[in-house]
Protein backbone atom coordinates (compact mmCIF):
# COMPACT_ATOMS: atom_id res chain seq x y z
CA UNK A 1 0.00 0.00 0.00
CA UNK A 2 2.28 2.60 -1.30
CA UNK A 3 1.70 6.57 -0.17
CA UNK A 4 1.83 9.71 -2.20
CA UNK A 5 3.79 12.52 -0.24
CA UNK A 6 3.83 16.17 -1.59
CA UNK A 7 6.44 18.00 -0.10
CA UNK A 8 5.95 21.54 -0.95
CA UNK A 9 9.27 23.45 0.02
CA UNK A 10 9.99 27.34 -0.38
CA UNK A 11 11.72 26.47 -4.44
CA UNK A 12 9.96 23.67 -5.84
CA UNK A 13 7.51 21.10 -4.71
CA UNK A 14 8.68 17.14 -4.46
CA UNK A 15 6.18 14.44 -5.10
CA UNK A 16 7.55 10.77 -3.84
CA UNK A 17 5.58 7.57 -4.07
CA UNK A 18 6.76 5.81 -0.83
CA UNK A 19 5.90 1.87 -0.39
CA UNK A 20 5.68 -0.07 3.15
CA UNK A 21 9.57 -0.42 3.40
CA UNK A 22 10.32 3.32 3.43
CA UNK A 23 11.75 2.91 -0.43
CA UNK A 24 11.41 5.82 -2.77
CA UNK A 25 9.74 4.21 -5.73
CA UNK A 26 9.19 7.28 -7.51
CA UNK A 27 9.57 10.82 -7.57
CA UNK A 28 8.90 14.35 -9.34
CA UNK A 29 9.85 17.64 -8.89
CA UNK A 30 8.59 21.25 -10.25
CA UNK A 31 10.47 24.70 -9.20
CA UNK A 32 8.41 27.62 -9.36
CA UNK A 33 9.19 31.08 -9.72
CA UNK A 34 10.75 32.96 -6.67
CA UNK A 35 9.19 37.07 -6.93
CA UNK A 36 11.13 39.74 -4.94
CA UNK A 37 8.99 42.87 -5.56
CA UNK A 38 11.38 44.99 -3.04
CA UNK A 39 14.21 44.44 -0.99
CA UNK A 40 14.07 41.99 1.68
CA UNK A 41 10.62 41.25 0.16
CA UNK A 42 10.38 37.48 -1.16
CA UNK A 43 6.90 36.12 -2.74
CA UNK A 44 5.62 33.38 -4.11
CA UNK A 45 2.22 33.05 -6.46
CA UNK A 46 0.01 30.38 -5.04
CA UNK A 47 -1.36 29.25 -8.50
CA UNK A 48 2.65 28.69 -9.41
CA UNK A 49 2.82 26.30 -6.42
CA UNK A 50 -0.56 24.44 -7.29
CA UNK A 51 0.47 24.33 -11.09
CA UNK A 52 3.84 22.47 -9.54
CA UNK A 53 2.50 20.52 -7.70
CA UNK A 54 -0.26 18.71 -9.55
CA UNK A 55 3.00 18.40 -12.47
CA UNK A 56 5.44 17.20 -9.81
CA UNK A 57 2.43 14.57 -8.59
CA UNK A 58 1.52 13.60 -12.15
CA UNK A 59 5.45 12.63 -13.00
CA UNK A 60 5.75 10.48 -9.56
CA UNK A 61 3.01 8.43 -10.69
CA UNK A 62 3.97 8.01 -13.80
CA UNK A 63 6.88 6.53 -12.86
CA UNK A 64 5.80 3.72 -11.27
CA UNK A 65 2.68 1.21 -11.24
CA UNK A 66 2.48 1.05 -7.70
CA UNK A 67 -0.70 2.97 -6.72
CA UNK A 68 -0.78 5.30 -3.75
CA UNK A 69 -3.88 4.69 -1.23
CA UNK A 70 -3.27 8.02 0.69
CA UNK A 71 -1.77 11.45 -0.12
CA UNK A 72 0.69 13.01 2.89
CA UNK A 73 0.99 17.08 2.70
CA UNK A 74 4.20 18.21 3.75
CA UNK A 75 4.79 22.44 3.36
CA UNK A 76 7.41 25.53 3.85
CA UNK A 77 6.16 26.89 7.12
CA UNK A 78 4.87 30.09 8.08
CA UNK A 79 4.23 31.50 4.57
CA UNK A 80 0.83 33.55 4.58
CA UNK A 81 -1.74 32.52 1.77
CA UNK A 82 -4.85 34.22 1.08
CA UNK A 83 -7.27 32.63 -1.60
CA UNK A 84 -10.89 32.54 -2.52
CA UNK A 85 -13.05 30.52 -0.79
CA UNK A 86 -15.23 30.21 -4.03
CA UNK A 87 -13.08 30.27 -6.86
CA UNK A 88 -9.72 29.24 -5.31
CA UNK A 89 -7.57 32.00 -7.11
CA UNK A 90 -5.46 33.87 -4.73
CA UNK A 91 -5.95 37.47 -5.05
CA UNK A 92 -2.46 38.50 -4.05
CA UNK A 93 0.86 36.59 -3.68
CA UNK A 94 1.95 34.58 -0.99
CA UNK A 95 4.09 36.06 1.28
CA UNK A 96 7.26 33.84 2.18
CA UNK A 97 8.69 32.85 5.93
CA UNK A 98 11.38 34.64 4.32
CA UNK A 99 10.34 37.79 3.93
CA UNK A 100 11.53 40.85 6.15
CA UNK A 101 9.04 43.67 5.09
CA UNK A 102 6.76 43.18 8.76
CA UNK A 103 10.19 44.56 10.52
CA UNK A 104 8.96 47.85 11.84
CA UNK A 105 5.07 46.15 12.81
CA UNK A 106 7.26 43.40 15.22
CA UNK A 107 9.32 46.77 16.11
CA UNK A 108 6.19 48.56 17.20
CA UNK A 109 4.98 45.48 19.03
CA UNK A 110 8.17 44.86 21.69
CA UNK A 111 6.12 45.85 24.75
CA UNK A 112 4.13 42.61 24.22
CA UNK A 113 6.91 40.66 23.06
CA UNK A 114 7.14 38.57 26.31
CA UNK A 115 3.64 37.74 26.35
CA UNK A 116 3.51 36.52 22.88
CA UNK A 117 6.62 34.71 23.45
CA UNK A 118 4.99 32.87 26.77
CA UNK A 119 1.55 31.98 24.71
CA UNK A 120 3.51 30.52 21.36
CA UNK A 121 6.81 30.00 22.20
CA UNK A 122 8.10 31.76 19.37
CA UNK A 123 10.04 35.18 18.90
CA UNK A 124 8.20 38.60 17.73
CA UNK A 125 9.79 38.48 14.45
CA UNK A 126 8.68 38.98 10.38
CA UNK A 127 9.63 35.17 10.08
CA UNK A 128 6.64 34.14 11.32
CA UNK A 129 2.90 34.36 9.41
CA UNK A 130 1.25 36.65 12.47
CA UNK A 131 2.96 39.51 11.65
CA UNK A 132 2.20 38.85 7.45
CA UNK A 133 -0.94 38.76 7.86
CA UNK A 134 -0.82 41.94 10.04
CA UNK A 135 1.12 43.74 7.34
CA UNK A 136 -1.56 42.75 4.92
CA UNK A 137 -4.34 44.12 7.46
CA UNK A 138 -2.66 47.62 7.42
CA UNK A 139 -1.52 48.26 4.06
CA UNK A 140 -4.66 46.28 1.65
CA UNK A 141 -7.54 46.84 3.27
CA UNK A 142 -9.68 46.53 0.43
CA UNK A 143 -8.72 42.67 0.56
CA UNK A 144 -9.01 42.93 3.88
CA UNK A 145 -12.32 43.51 3.88
CA UNK A 146 -12.74 40.07 1.74
CA UNK A 147 -11.32 38.31 4.23
CA UNK A 148 -13.33 39.85 7.16
CA UNK A 149 -16.44 38.67 5.36
CA UNK A 150 -15.79 35.44 4.68
CA UNK A 151 -15.05 35.86 0.97
CA UNK A 152 -11.43 34.98 1.87
CA UNK A 153 -9.75 32.53 3.56
CA UNK A 154 -6.36 32.33 5.27
CA UNK A 155 -3.74 29.73 6.06
CA UNK A 156 -0.16 28.42 5.10
CA UNK A 157 0.50 26.55 1.94
CA UNK A 158 -0.26 22.94 3.54
CA UNK A 159 -4.14 24.24 3.83
CA UNK A 160 -4.26 26.12 0.30
CA UNK A 161 -2.76 22.87 -0.96
CA UNK A 162 -5.54 20.97 0.93
CA UNK A 163 -8.11 23.67 -0.27
CA UNK A 164 -7.51 23.02 -4.25
CA UNK A 165 -6.69 19.34 -3.64
CA UNK A 166 -10.37 18.77 -1.77
CA UNK A 167 -12.11 21.36 -4.71
CA UNK A 168 -12.64 23.71 -1.70
CA UNK A 169 -14.40 21.38 1.00
CA UNK A 170 -11.41 21.13 3.36
CA UNK A 171 -10.22 24.30 5.27
CA UNK A 172 -7.69 22.50 7.22
CA UNK A 173 -4.55 23.16 9.16
CA UNK A 174 -2.25 21.03 11.85
CA UNK A 175 -0.55 22.15 15.25
CA UNK A 176 2.66 21.60 13.92
CA UNK A 177 2.10 24.43 10.97
CA UNK A 178 -0.90 26.55 13.20
CA UNK A 179 1.78 26.70 15.80
CA UNK A 180 4.65 29.04 13.43
CA UNK A 181 1.66 31.38 13.04
CA UNK A 182 1.94 33.24 16.15
CA UNK A 183 -1.68 32.81 16.44
CA UNK A 184 -1.92 29.69 18.20
CA UNK A 185 -1.94 29.13 22.05
CA UNK A 186 1.06 26.45 22.36
CA UNK A 187 -0.18 25.20 25.55
CA UNK A 188 -4.01 25.22 25.04
CA UNK A 189 -3.58 23.67 21.67
CA UNK A 190 -6.03 26.02 19.84
CA UNK A 191 -6.13 29.35 18.13
CA UNK A 192 -5.32 32.08 20.66
CA UNK A 193 -8.46 34.98 20.67
CA UNK A 194 -5.98 37.50 22.07
CA UNK A 195 -3.65 37.10 19.65
CA UNK A 196 -5.89 36.81 16.86
CA UNK A 197 -6.79 40.42 18.04
CA UNK A 198 -3.16 41.40 18.42
CA UNK A 199 -2.44 41.40 15.39
CA UNK A 200 -5.62 41.89 13.17
CA UNK A 201 -6.75 38.78 11.83
CA UNK A 202 -10.35 37.13 12.29
CA UNK A 203 -10.54 33.92 13.38
CA UNK A 204 -13.09 33.25 11.66
CA UNK A 205 -11.06 33.05 8.57
CA UNK A 206 -8.26 30.51 9.99
CA UNK A 207 -8.40 26.70 9.07
CA UNK A 208 -9.86 24.23 11.46
CA UNK A 209 -7.24 21.93 13.75
CA UNK A 210 -6.92 18.76 13.44
CA UNK A 211 -4.33 16.02 14.19
CA UNK A 212 -1.42 15.33 12.04
CA UNK A 213 -2.10 11.93 11.15
CA UNK A 214 -5.78 10.64 9.99
CA UNK A 215 -7.87 11.74 7.25
CA UNK A 216 -9.38 14.96 7.14
CA UNK A 217 -10.36 15.09 3.65
CA UNK A 218 -10.64 13.49 0.03
CA UNK A 219 -9.06 14.93 -3.20
CA UNK A 220 -12.04 15.55 -5.95
CA UNK A 221 -10.87 14.24 -9.13
CA UNK A 222 -11.83 16.65 -10.99
CA UNK A 223 -9.36 18.74 -9.42
CA UNK A 224 -6.65 16.60 -8.83
CA UNK A 225 -5.76 14.27 -11.66
CA UNK A 226 -8.86 12.40 -11.60
CA UNK A 227 -7.94 10.11 -8.54
CA UNK A 228 -10.19 10.02 -5.34
CA UNK A 229 -7.61 9.69 -2.61
CA UNK A 230 -8.08 10.24 1.44
CA UNK A 231 -5.61 12.76 2.83
CA UNK A 232 -4.22 11.38 5.88
CA UNK A 233 -0.89 13.15 7.02
CA UNK A 234 -0.15 16.94 7.66
CA UNK A 235 3.10 18.62 8.78
CA UNK A 236 5.08 21.62 8.29
CA UNK A 237 8.07 20.50 6.56
CA UNK A 238 10.80 20.32 9.75
CA UNK A 239 8.04 18.61 12.40
CA UNK A 240 7.79 16.16 9.54
CA UNK A 241 11.80 15.68 8.43
CA UNK A 242 11.80 15.18 12.63
CA UNK A 243 8.99 12.17 12.37
CA UNK A 244 10.77 11.01 8.57
CA UNK A 245 14.36 10.74 10.96
CA UNK A 246 12.53 8.48 13.51
CA UNK A 247 12.99 10.99 16.27
CA UNK A 248 10.39 9.87 17.98
CA UNK A 249 11.86 9.59 21.61
CA UNK A 250 13.00 12.74 23.36
CA UNK A 251 16.30 14.06 23.24
CA UNK A 252 16.63 12.38 19.21
CA UNK A 253 17.83 15.63 17.32
CA UNK A 254 18.08 16.30 13.63
CA UNK A 255 18.75 19.14 11.43
CA UNK A 256 17.23 19.06 7.68
CA UNK A 257 19.80 20.97 5.55
CA UNK A 258 17.86 23.27 2.93
CA UNK A 259 16.86 26.58 2.23
CA UNK A 260 17.56 26.88 5.17
CA UNK A 261 18.67 24.61 8.34
CA UNK A 262 16.30 23.75 11.24
CA UNK A 263 17.32 21.99 13.91
CA UNK A 264 14.98 20.13 16.07
CA UNK A 265 14.65 17.80 19.13
CA UNK A 266 11.83 16.10 20.47
CA UNK A 267 11.58 17.35 23.86
CA UNK A 268 8.29 14.82 24.72
CA UNK A 269 4.99 15.93 25.89
CA UNK A 270 6.01 19.07 27.47
CA UNK A 271 7.07 22.20 25.75
CA UNK A 272 10.84 23.05 26.73
CA UNK A 273 11.41 27.20 27.16
CA UNK A 274 14.37 28.57 25.91
CA UNK A 275 15.59 32.19 26.88
CA UNK A 276 18.66 32.07 24.87
CA UNK A 277 16.85 32.19 21.34
CA UNK A 278 15.22 28.44 20.57
CA UNK A 279 11.81 28.36 19.49
CA UNK A 280 9.58 26.01 21.31
CA UNK A 281 7.18 24.33 19.22
CA UNK A 282 4.62 21.69 18.12
CA UNK A 283 6.32 18.58 16.62
CA UNK A 284 2.76 16.72 16.14
CA UNK A 285 0.03 15.78 17.31
CA UNK A 286 -1.01 11.53 16.47
CA UNK A 287 -4.55 11.73 17.87
CA UNK A 288 -3.11 11.32 21.37
CA UNK A 289 -1.74 14.73 22.86
CA UNK A 290 0.86 17.29 21.37
CA UNK A 291 4.58 15.92 21.53
CA UNK A 292 6.91 19.28 21.42
CA UNK A 293 10.28 20.33 20.21
CA UNK A 294 12.60 22.60 21.07
CA UNK A 295 13.92 24.36 17.17
CA UNK A 296 16.80 26.68 16.02
CA UNK A 297 15.45 28.25 12.90
CA UNK A 298 18.53 29.02 10.64
CA UNK A 299 17.14 30.95 7.57
CA UNK A 300 20.24 30.96 5.02
CA UNK A 301 22.05 27.79 4.54
CA UNK A 302 21.45 26.62 1.09
CA UNK A 303 20.29 29.86 0.12
CA UNK A 304 23.88 30.92 0.39
CA UNK A 305 25.08 27.85 -2.40
CA UNK A 306 22.38 29.24 -4.35
CA UNK A 307 23.33 32.78 -4.11
CA UNK A 308 26.95 32.14 -5.09
CA UNK A 309 25.28 30.19 -8.03
CA UNK A 310 22.83 32.73 -9.52
CA UNK A 311 23.76 36.08 -8.01
CA UNK A 312 28.05 35.75 -7.72
CA UNK A 313 28.13 32.93 -10.46
CA UNK A 314 31.33 31.46 -8.84
CA UNK A 315 29.33 27.67 -9.66
CA UNK A 316 27.35 26.46 -12.48
CA UNK A 317 25.17 24.19 -10.31
CA UNK A 318 24.82 23.65 -6.23
CA UNK A 319 26.41 20.80 -6.54
CA UNK A 320 30.10 21.82 -7.46
CA UNK A 321 30.45 23.58 -4.46
CA UNK A 322 31.94 20.57 -2.35
CA UNK A 323 34.73 19.32 -5.02
CA UNK A 324 35.36 23.60 -5.55
CA UNK A 325 35.67 23.62 -1.47
CA UNK A 326 38.04 20.73 -1.50
CA UNK A 327 40.39 22.39 -3.79
CA UNK A 328 42.01 24.49 -0.72
CA UNK A 329 43.14 23.04 2.75
CA UNK A 330 40.72 25.94 4.07
CA UNK A 331 39.22 28.84 3.96
CA UNK A 332 42.48 31.22 3.92
CA UNK A 333 40.98 33.11 6.78
CA UNK A 334 37.31 33.69 4.92
CA UNK A 335 34.76 34.31 6.98
CA UNK A 336 30.87 34.43 4.82
CA UNK A 337 28.13 35.82 7.70
CA UNK A 338 25.49 34.67 5.31
CA UNK A 339 22.55 36.95 6.45
CA UNK A 340 20.98 37.64 3.59
CA UNK A 341 17.38 37.93 4.94
CA UNK A 342 18.32 38.51 8.37
CA UNK A 343 19.63 36.20 11.43
CA UNK A 344 17.42 33.63 13.00
CA UNK A 345 17.84 31.29 15.66
CA UNK A 346 19.76 32.18 18.26
CA UNK A 347 20.44 35.64 17.34
CA UNK A 348 17.07 37.17 16.08
CA UNK A 349 18.39 39.99 14.28
CA UNK A 350 15.57 41.15 11.33
CA UNK A 351 18.43 43.98 10.63
CA UNK A 352 21.47 41.94 10.02
CA UNK A 353 22.78 41.69 6.21
CA UNK A 354 25.21 39.01 4.64
CA UNK A 355 28.85 39.84 4.78
CA UNK A 356 32.49 38.48 3.76
CA UNK A 357 35.38 39.49 5.90
CA UNK A 358 38.47 38.39 4.89
CA UNK A 359 39.15 39.05 1.80
CA UNK A 360 43.29 39.44 0.25
CA UNK A 361 44.87 39.39 -3.02
CA UNK A 362 44.65 35.66 -2.69
CA UNK A 363 41.44 34.60 -1.88
CA UNK A 364 39.19 32.78 -4.67
CA UNK A 365 36.31 31.81 -5.23
CA UNK A 366 37.65 28.15 -3.83
CA UNK A 367 38.13 29.98 -0.21
CA UNK A 368 34.72 31.43 -0.50
CA UNK A 369 32.86 28.43 -1.37
CA UNK A 370 34.61 26.57 1.69
CA UNK A 371 33.59 29.32 3.48
CA UNK A 372 30.14 29.40 2.49
CA UNK A 373 30.49 25.29 3.98
CA UNK A 374 32.19 26.23 7.27
CA UNK A 375 29.32 28.99 7.81
CA UNK A 376 26.58 26.91 7.56
CA UNK A 377 28.35 24.37 10.29
CA UNK A 378 28.54 27.36 12.29
CA UNK A 379 25.35 28.42 12.71
CA UNK A 380 24.23 24.84 12.81
CA UNK A 381 26.89 24.06 16.13
CA UNK A 382 25.36 28.10 17.42
CA UNK A 383 22.13 26.22 17.37
CA UNK A 384 23.26 22.69 19.27
CA UNK A 385 25.65 24.60 21.91
CA UNK A 386 22.48 26.41 23.12
CA UNK A 387 20.73 22.91 23.25
CA UNK A 388 23.07 21.76 25.39
CA UNK A 389 24.14 24.55 27.43
CA UNK A 390 21.29 26.80 27.79
CA UNK A 391 18.39 24.24 27.37
CA UNK A 392 20.09 21.36 29.81
CA UNK A 393 19.35 18.78 26.26
CA UNK A 394 22.21 15.88 25.35
CA UNK A 395 21.97 15.94 21.81
CA UNK A 396 24.58 12.72 21.47
CA UNK A 397 24.29 12.47 17.31
CA UNK A 398 22.78 14.76 15.10
CA UNK A 399 20.68 13.46 11.82
CA UNK A 400 21.46 14.79 8.92
CA UNK A 401 18.62 15.32 6.06
CA UNK A 402 17.59 17.55 3.16
CA UNK A 403 18.94 18.44 -0.38
CA UNK A 404 22.72 19.90 1.08
CA UNK A 405 23.33 16.62 3.25
CA UNK A 406 24.69 14.85 -0.06
CA UNK A 407 27.69 16.82 0.60
CA UNK A 408 30.14 14.90 2.44
CA UNK A 409 32.75 17.78 3.02
CA UNK A 410 29.51 19.66 4.71
CA UNK A 411 29.02 16.73 7.24
CA UNK A 412 32.08 16.32 8.39
CA UNK A 413 32.52 19.59 8.52
CA UNK A 414 29.76 19.42 11.05
CA UNK A 415 30.14 16.67 12.64
CA UNK A 416 33.78 18.43 13.59
CA UNK A 417 32.26 21.63 14.96
CA UNK A 418 29.75 19.67 16.90
CA UNK A 419 32.21 17.09 18.33
CA UNK A 420 29.74 14.77 18.01
CA UNK A 421 28.90 11.67 15.28
CA UNK A 422 26.25 13.27 12.16
CA UNK A 423 24.78 10.18 10.72
CA UNK A 424 22.98 10.43 7.41
CA UNK A 425 19.93 8.57 6.17
CA UNK A 426 19.74 6.58 3.23
CA UNK A 427 16.49 8.11 2.27
CA UNK A 428 17.09 12.28 2.89
CA UNK A 429 14.49 13.38 1.65
CA UNK A 430 13.11 12.75 5.46
CA UNK A 431 10.70 15.73 4.47
CA UNK A 432 8.20 14.15 2.65
CA UNK A 433 9.38 10.19 3.87
CA UNK A 434 7.65 11.91 6.85
CA UNK A 435 4.54 13.26 5.57
CA UNK A 436 4.00 9.45 3.93
CA UNK A 437 4.43 7.95 7.31
CA UNK A 438 2.20 10.38 8.34
CA UNK A 439 0.06 9.41 6.32
CA UNK A 440 0.43 5.72 6.37
CA UNK A 441 0.09 5.57 9.86
CA UNK A 442 -3.27 7.37 9.69
CA UNK A 443 -4.73 4.86 7.24
CA UNK A 444 -3.05 1.41 8.37
CA UNK A 445 -0.03 1.15 6.07
CA UNK A 446 2.15 0.82 9.38
CA UNK A 447 0.67 0.23 12.75
CA UNK A 448 2.91 1.80 15.03
CA UNK A 449 6.32 4.62 15.24
CA UNK A 450 7.94 1.47 16.67
CA UNK A 451 7.20 -0.24 12.64
CA UNK A 452 7.94 3.01 11.11
CA UNK A 453 11.23 3.19 12.86
CA UNK A 454 12.52 -0.11 11.01
CA UNK A 455 12.55 1.66 7.77
CA UNK A 456 15.01 3.87 8.81
CA UNK A 457 18.55 3.24 6.92
CA UNK A 458 22.16 4.38 7.55
CA UNK A 459 24.03 5.26 5.08
CA UNK A 460 26.80 7.28 6.91
CA UNK A 461 27.80 8.32 10.11
CA UNK A 462 30.73 10.97 9.89
CA UNK A 463 32.54 10.97 13.31
CA UNK A 464 34.28 14.11 14.43
CA UNK A 465 37.85 15.09 14.02
CA UNK A 466 39.85 15.54 17.13
CA UNK A 467 40.76 18.56 18.33
CA UNK A 468 38.49 20.73 15.39
CA UNK A 469 36.17 21.88 17.90
CA UNK A 470 38.44 24.25 18.99
CA UNK A 471 40.81 25.29 16.10
CA UNK A 472 39.88 28.72 16.29
CA UNK A 473 37.72 28.93 13.69
CA UNK A 474 34.54 29.30 15.38
CA UNK A 475 35.48 32.37 17.60
CA UNK A 476 36.48 34.27 14.60
CA UNK A 477 32.64 33.48 13.13
CA UNK A 478 31.33 35.07 16.16
CA UNK A 479 33.27 37.82 15.84
CA UNK A 480 32.42 38.18 12.30
CA UNK A 481 28.08 37.56 13.06
CA UNK A 482 28.99 40.67 15.30
CA UNK A 483 30.09 42.62 12.52
CA UNK A 484 26.99 41.91 10.66
CA UNK A 485 24.79 42.57 13.04
CA UNK A 486 22.09 45.58 12.89
CA UNK A 487 23.65 46.35 9.45
CA UNK A 488 20.34 48.35 8.62
CA UNK A 489 19.48 49.62 11.80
Amino acid sequence: MPVLAIDAGTTGVTALVVGEDGEVLARGYREFAQLFPHPGWVEHEPDDIWTATVAACREALAGTEAQPTCIGITDQRETAVVWDRRTLGAPRPAIVWQDRRTTDICDGLRADEERVARLTGLRLDPYFTGTKFAWLAEHEPQLWSGVRDGALALGTVDSYLVARLTGGAAHVTDPSNASRTLLYDLEKGDWSDELCEMFDVPRSALPELVPNSGVVGTTDPDAFLGRTLPIAGLAGDQQAALFGQACFTPGTSKCTYGTGSFVLTNTGSTPVRSDAGLLTTVAWDLGDGLVYALEGSIFVTGAAVQWLRDGLGLIDSAAEIEGLARTVPDSGGVVFVPALTGMGAPHWDPHARGAILGLTRGTTRAHIARATLEAIAFEVRDVVDIMVDEAGLEVPELSADGGASANDLLLQLQADQLGVPVRRPVVTETTALGAAFLAGLGTGVWASTDELAQTWALDRRFEPTADSRDDGRHARWQEAVGRAGRWTS
